[in-house]
This record gives structure tokens, C-alpha cells and sequence, in this order.
């Protein structure tokens, strides 16, 4: 198997990279990831992922025929866009808004084949609800640190799970990473597995 460059440092990313026994070099990509906010949502994270796969092409140009492979997450309640907090009290904020309420997780995933010189990209909508909580639970929350560099301010893996209700759609999407929509892009584009 060729190995895929992750323009990506997220560990969580990494991991189904191993799950999936693809072999990859995480370059993290140095795009600035400005979300237009004038694009829809779902619009808005697929041109970050496309961001990060053209921010991370001319790192690469000794490889030949690389592919690449950028992706990015958001949170939307009501329209409005969550990406990663800028502190505690940014955290406190999306966490306290979300609390008793359903909203959305968008993935995109941006694939660069350097065989082709195609760029594919595809996104995954799903829900997730949350219980109710009280604000002795959400600082309970905010004390683990989750919170930090992650979409939304939470990572539906860890800790928050114990006040996530339901999740409609892909779990790997939320965690960041939509796996069935990764292997079909893979596939349509010829990788060899």
C-alpha cells in the first residue's frame, strides 16, 4: 500500500489511520484554517479540508505521486459555527449552549491523488444530543481538559459521553475521521489496498 500524507497533527485522526493499517506521514498542514462563515457550514469546513491538502502539496513535492489527504470538523447549533475554544471560558460557553440540546457535527475530507492531480472532497452530517447539565457538571467537565483543541470543545470519546442522550449519523465522523466516506474515497480513486 502507498503511504497517504495526514495533513493533520490529531491524534485521534492518527489512530484510525492505524485501526485501518493505511500507512501514513502526518504533516501537519500550516493553512491558517479560515472558515468562511458567509458559505454554508457544510460548504464553509470542505474548503478548510481543501485548505489544509493545498497548504501541505508543496511540502511534498519530492514525493511523486503522493496522496494527501486533509480534514477538518465543526460544530453547528442554530446556524452558528463552534470550532476549537480559545480558552476555558470559550469552552464553558459552546459546553453551556449545547447542554440539553441537539446540534450538529460536520466532517470534510479533502483527497489529493498525485497520480490523477484529482482533489475529492466529501462531508458527513450527523447529530448529537445532550443531556441537561448543571454548571457543577460542566465545570467537572471543563477541570479534564478535554475541551482543548477540539471542534465544539469536546470529544465524544472521552468524558462528555456521560451526558451525550444520542448521536445520529457516524460516529467516526464526530471523532473526526468519517471512515466509510474515507475508504469510499480511497477505493473511487484507485488506491490500492
Amino acid at each position: 500500500m502507498e503511504t497517504i500524507i495526514l495533513a493533520s497533527s490529531s491524534p485521534r485522526r492518527q489512530e484510525y489511520f492505524r485501526l485501518l493499517g493505511l500507512p501514513f506521514t502526518a504533516i501537519p498542514s500550516p493553512a491558517e484554517e479560515i472558515l468562511d462563515k458567509t458559505l454554508p457550514p457544510r460548504r464553509a469546513v470542505e474548503e478548510v479540508a481543501i485548505q489544509k491538502v493545498n497548504a501541505v502539496r508543496p511540502l511534498c513535492q519530492e514525493l511523486i505521486k503522493p496522496w494527501i489527504l486533509g480534514a477538518d470538523t465543526i460544530v453547528v447549533l442554530n446556524g452558528n459555527i463552534y470550532g476549537k475554544p480559545r480558552g476555558r471560558e470559550d469552552a464553558r460557553l459552546m459546553i453551556s449552549k449545547f447542554q440539553g440540546r441537539t446540534h450538529e457535527v460536520i466532517s470534510a475530507l479533502a483527497l489529493y491523488n498525485g497520480s490523477t492531480e484529482r482533489l475529492n472532497c466529501r462531508s458527513v452530517v450527523s447529530t448529537v444530543s445532550f443531556a441537561p447539565m448543571s454548571n457543577t457538571e460542566i465545570d467537572w467537565y471543563l477541570d479534564s481538559g478535554e475541551w482543548e483543541g477540539v471542534a465544539g470543545s469536546y470529544r465524544v470519546q472521552g468524558l462528555i459521553s456521560c451526558f451525550i442522550k444520542s448521536i445520529q449519523g457516524s460516529f467516526s465522523s464526530i471523532v473526526g475521521l468519517p471512515l466509510r466516506e474515507f475508504y469510499e474515497m480511497l477505493r473511487d480513486n484507485g488506491y490500492s489496498f
